[in-house]
């Protein structure tokens, strides 16, 4: 999901063959055609009131400036998002039946155009932890909204923090929110601008931070935060938690004990797929554990 100047300490981009590019150009075009004729369809009392219907159908879903760019941009560039096809299109069958949306992603990178662009008329906020990176991607495309986030784990406490975070108090699910002054439990994101903590988010995306040497933060936090926003949604609903390379044993093993295997709804290659419910909606569910 990086560039190649960041190779110590960011994955090499894979390049992929000229149909994947087409194929996501597809995914883009398809979804905006789809939903303009479903909402052009809904109204078919009479001719005059369908045509009338389809005009302000095309009006209101016509392509954005930031889908265009989109389209140019992965159109002409070898270097394109590092999830696979199947991996995108579980968020994106979720985006088609949610947008506009509040769409959280963890990770500004390569593939952030395009989940701007699948996001017409909704909010989508980027979280990084590489100041530079920011710079260097919003260079390219100043339209994102991204910030930057200061972790305070590394991947090498990550087995301790998950073998002791049931004894301190704070970190327990009754006990996590509000996670923005929860200084108290290591795992709670406390440094986010005020956008993170007072938006119910619709779709979290956890694909950062960097979590392959000792040193890196880890999706530690992310995870569990993402788990405990979640948890404490406002509105009525799930809130669709989608976390990639689950491959890992840190992704994996935190996934198990903070989003729940009762959760999970669907997987591709390494991105697991959850719907968590507000705690208002959870039964029998105990107080000193997330599953």
């Amino acid at each position: 999901m990086f560039p190649e100047k960041w190779k110590g300490a960011r994955h090499t981009l894979l390049e992929r063959p000229w149909f994947t590019i087409v194929a996501l150009a597809s995914l883009l075009g398809g979804a905006l055609l789809i939903t303009s004729i479903i909402r052009a369809a809904d109204n078919t009392l009479s001719l005059c009131s369908t045509a009338k219907t389809t005009a302000q159908s095309i009006a209101e879903y016509s392509t954005t400036p930031i889908q265009l760019q989109s389209i140019v941009h992965y159109a002409t560039s070898q270097t394109v998002p590092q999830q696979s096809f199947d991996e995108i299109s579980i968020t994106l069958n979720v985006l088609k039946d949610s947008i506009p949306c509040n769409f959280l992603v963890f990770g500004l990178g390569h593939d952030s155009l395009m989940w701007a662009s699948l996001n017409p008329g909704g909010t989508t906020v980027f979280l990084e932890e590489d100041p530079e990176w920011i710079q260097a991607v919003l260079k390219d495309a100043p339209s994102l909204r991204a910030h930057h986030v200061q972790y305070r784990t590394q991947i090498s406490q990550a087995d301790n923090l998950l073998s002791t975070y049931r004894s301190e108090p704070k970190c327990l699910p009754a006990n996590a929110f509000p996670i923005r002054y929860n200084e108290k439990c290591p795992l709670a994101l406390t440094s986010l601008p005020d956008e993170f903590y007072d938006t119910d988010w619709d779709l979290i995306m956890v694909d950062a931070p960097k979590g392959y040497f000792p040193a890196a933060p880890g999706r530690m936090a992310a995870i569990f935060s993402s788990a405990v926003m979640a948890r404490n949604r406002k509105g009525a609903g799930t809130t669709h938690v989608f976390l990639h390379d689950v491959d890992r044993i840190v992704e994996k093993t935190y996934a198990n004990e903070f989003l729940c295997e009762n959760y999970k709804v669907n997987s591709a290659g390494r991105l697991w797929h959850f719907e968590i419910p507000n705690t208002a909606n959870m039964s029998d569910q105990p107080g000193d554990r997330f599953c």
